[in-house]
């Protein structure tokens, strides 16, 4: 690549593989590359800690009116999630759960409507930081969508955009 020197280390972020693979055919000539998910990963891997410093910070940005956001809706408190028995319950009926969709359903119905980001989520179910490839995290909400519906639960995992899922109304 013409205007990066040979032994400068390039790190390109992008959040989905697509983009990844992408980013790795447009810097594949240079010595050096790290191609992460996120801002995170890439402090992770280079041991940087926080935020950095403030004369690094964008200037503020000017003051719009600000407007204020619904909160979310809360699902029906008819969901219980057994975990003695590894089972899901809708008010009279139930499904059996794998341990990764108890874990899964357990981190979301913990606090109804809030969001759990996609790292929370892998951390706390899977044990281990996500890498952004998330096939398998989808699988699992896949699966409970279909036991939920199942179930006529009126309830379901709502993914939120690049930024994980939350327990929501159908």
């Amino acid at each position: 690549m013409r205007g990066i020197p040979a032994d400068s280390l390039v790190i390109g972020i992008a959040s989905s593989p697509a983009e990844r693979c992408h980013l790795a055919r447009l810097l594949g000539g240079s010595a050096a590359l790290l191609i992460v998910s996120s801002v995170e990963q890439a402090r992770d891997f280079l041991g940087v800690a926080g935020t950095p410093p403030a004369a690094a910070a964008a200037p503020p940005l000017p003051k719009a009116t600000a407007r204020v956001p619904e909160p979310p809706q809360q699902p029906p408190t008819d969901l219980a999630v057994d975990s003695d028995r590894r089972v899901l319950r809708w008010r009279n009926r139930e499904v059996a759960l794998t341990r990764l969709e108890h874990d899964f359903l357990l981190c979301l119905a913990d606090v109804p409507g809030q969001v759990w980001t996609y790292e929370r989520l892998h951390l706390e179910v899977w044990g281990n930081k996500h890498l952004g490839r998330g096939s398998d995290m989808h699988s699992v909400v896949r699966r409970l969508r279909r036991k939920l519906a199942r179930l006529n639960a009126a309830v379901t995992v709502h993914a939120v955009r690049g930024v994980g899922f939350r327990l929501a109304p159908v």
